[in-house]
C-alpha cells in the first residue's frame, strides 16, 4: 500500500536570501518544489501550509537575548554583521519562524494519523543553531523546536533525533545535552564544522548522560561504511530506547558530488537509509517518522536525493533489512564507540 507523505513546501521560504552568491540560497528549494508538483507525486504527497511559530515555541529552545539580537541584526545595514555565514535580512526572522512552524504543523498531522510520514522541505536549515546563537546558515533550530514541542505539548518522553548531515548538529546537541527525553544521534565527517564539536566522548550530562551519541567518521566513508555503522549501532540503540517518534535532520551534503564535504554517499544511499529507518520505526518504535531538510548544496544531487527519499517513503516497508560488513566501520565501533558508549548501550 502506498504511504501518504506530508510535505511542507512554500515559496515564502525563498524570502530569506543574501545579496551575494552563497551556498544556502532559495535555489536549493526551487528545483525540488518544481519536481514534486509533477503528476507522479500527487497520489502520495499531501501538502500542508506552514504557520508561524509562536514566541513561546521559539523560547522553548532559544534565549530571549538571542531573539532580541536577531531582531536588531535583521534590520541592520549589513546582512553578514551577525555572522560570516549566517546572513540576516528583513525577512529572515519571519521566514525562519515559518520553517519552525512548518515542522510543528507536520508533527501535529503525524500525531493525528493524517499522514504516515512527513518531510519538511524548509529553509533556512537549523541544526547548528544553539540556544543563544545562530551559526552555519542556521537561525532557529527547526528540529530541536519540533522535539521540544512533542515533549512539552504532547508529553512524549522518548524522542530520537537522528542527524545524517555531513556536519555535526552542535546546536541540537547543546539544547538537549542534559535531557534523557530526547536522544540525539549524529553521524558526520570528523572535524568538518564545527571543528570543536561532535566528538565520541560527548555523551550528555546529568540526566542526559548516555543520550547523546556521536559517530564522527573519516573522509571517504561511503555507503558501505555508513550502512554498517547504522545497522550495528543505530539499530541497537533504537531497539533498546524504543522511541515514540523519530525526527531526522536530513542533510544531503555528504553526497559524493557535494564538494562541501569529503564523504562519498550516493543518491541511492539516501533512499536506502529511508527504507531502513522506516523498518526500524515499525519494528522497534511507534512507527512515527519526520524528515527535516538541513544541508545539501549541489543543486542537482540535492534534488535527486530528496526525490529518492520521497519515493522510498511511499513504498511499503521491507520485512527484513540487513547491513554489510565493513572493516573500517567495525574498527571504529570497536576502538571508539564501544569504549565511549558501552556503559549505556549494549553495542
Amino acid at each position: 500500500m502506498t504511504k501518504k507523505i506530508g510535505i511542507i513546501a512554500d515559496s515564502q521560504f525563498y524570502d530569506h536570501r543574501a545579496l551575494i552568491p552563497v551556498a544556502e540560497c532559495p535555489e536549493r528549494l526551487r528545483r525540488i518544489y518544481f519536481n514534486i508538483r509533477k503528476p507522479e507525486f500527487q497520489n502520495f504527497l499531501r501538502f500542508y501550509p506552514p504557520r508561524s511559530a509562536t514566541m513561546e515555541e521559539l523560547l522553548a529552545i532559544h534565549s530571549s537575548f538571542y531573539m532580541e539580537q536577531l531582531r536588531i541584526h535583521c534590520v541592520g545595514k549589513s546582512q553578514f554583521a551577525y555572522d560570516k555565514d549566517t546572513y540576516l535580512m528583513e525577512d529572515s526572522f519571519y521566514t525562519a519562524g515559518l520553517a519552525v512552524g512548518g515542522c510543528l504543523t507536520l508533527a501535529d498531522a503525524l500525531l493525528a494519523d493524517e499522514i504516515d510520514y512527513g518531510f519538511a522541505l524548509v529553509r533556512p536549515p537549523g541544526h547548528h543553531a544553539e540556544a543563544g546563537r545562530g551559526m552555519g546558515f542556521c537561525i532557529f533550530n527547526n528540529i530541536a523546536a519540533t522535539a521540544a514541542y512533542l515533549r512539552d505539548h504532547y508529553g512524549l518522553e522518548r524522542i530520537l533525533v537522528f542527524d545524517f548531515d555531513a556536519h555535526h548538529c552542535n546546536g541540537t546537541q547543546e539544547i538537549f545535552y542534559g535531557d534523557d527525553r530526547v536522544l540525539v544521534f549524529s553521524i558526520h565527517q570528523a572535524n568538518l564544522f564545527p571543528s570543536w564539536s561532535g566528538l565520541v566522548g560527548e555523551v550528555g550530562a546529568g540526566r542526559g548522560t548516555g543520550y547523546n551519541i556521536n559517530i564522527p567518521v573519516y573522509p571517504a566513508f561511503g555507503d558501505t561504511e555508513y550502512n554498517c555503522l547504522l545497522g550495528k549501532v543505530l539499530q541497537e540503540v533504537i531497539c533498546q530506547y524504543r522511541p515514540q517518534i523519530m525526527l531526522v535532520s536530513a542533510g544531503f551534503d555528504g553526497h559524493i558530488h557535494d564538494t562541501i564535504s569529503r564523504l562519498c554517499l550516493s543518491t541511492e544511499w539516501y533512499a536506502s537509509v529511508t527504507r531502513t529507518l522506516k523498518h526500524y520505526c515499525r519494528e522497534y518504535s511507534a512507527n512515527k517518522l519526520i524528515y527535516v531538510l538541513e544541508g545539501g548544496y549541489n543543486l542537482q544531487y540535492l534534488e535527486e536525493s530528496v526525490t529518492a527519499v520521497l519515493k522510498a517513503m511511499a513504498e511499503s516497508v521491507d520485512d527484513k533489512i540487513g547491513y554489510p560488513f565493513s572493516p573500517r566501520a567495525h574498527e571504529l565501533i570497536r576502538n571508539e564507540l564501544v569504549p565511549a558508549l558501552g556503559f549505556k548501550w549494549a553495542l
